[in-house]
């Protein structure tokens, strides 16, 4: 569901790439989690579109695509199947979603070679459809460049930058001041 209001007023719009940036230890996963109502904050309140992070979660994981700086994917699945999981998980149409996810994120290669043995750009792009598979309408990617080289960081970026022009926003947090610029 892709909302047209802002998400917060004035501040982060559809389509728009914000960075979080922050050294190594400095709270950007912590707080990730939070907002996607996996930690409870010990003080304070959130709302992600709206609803409350300690109270409406899975409304909030329903709208919301998640890449973990540590990856989420089944090792012995097949790419193909992998994504197939997830959207089942997401409640998404199975085979319209993931050819979408395929189409967007350029899988089409690998998608029969199992996850745990594809290279890591493979594996980063492989856990980027996982989380568009279900068509969020924000993607919150905690540090998905981390471990790959300049080329394949720039291809991951282009590839943010093209989900923003479909409408999607993106929270990405990133140790590297240059892709903060």
């Amino acid at each position: 569901v892709l909302l047209p209001e802002p998400l917060l007023p004035d501040l982060v719009r559809r389509g728009e790439v914000l960075g979080y940036v922050g050294p190594n230890g400095s709270g950007k996963t912590t707080t990730i989690r939070m907002l996607l109502g996996l930690l409870l904050p010990s003080r304070g309140r959130a709302t992600v579109f709206g609803f409350d992070i300690a109270r409406e979660a899975e409304e909030i994981r329903e709208r919301v695509g998640y890449m973990s700086q540590r990856f989420a994917l089944y090792d012995e699945l097949s790419a193909l199947e992998n994504l197939t999981f997830y959207a089942g998980v997401y409640g998404a149409d199975e085979r319209e979603c993931v050819e979408q996810a395929i189409q967007t994120v350029g899988l089409q290669a690998v998608m029969d070679q199992r996850a745990g043995d594809l290279p890591i750009g493979w594996r980063q792009r492989l856990a980027l459809a996982t989380a568009i598979v279900h068509r969020p309408a924000l993607l919150i990617l905690d540090e998905p460049t981390s471990g790959l080289d300049p080329m394949a960081r720039r291809a991951f970026w282009n590839l943010i930058y093209e989900l923003a022009d479909q409408g999607v926003t993106a929270l990405v947090t990133t140790h590297y001041m240059d892709e903060a610029e």
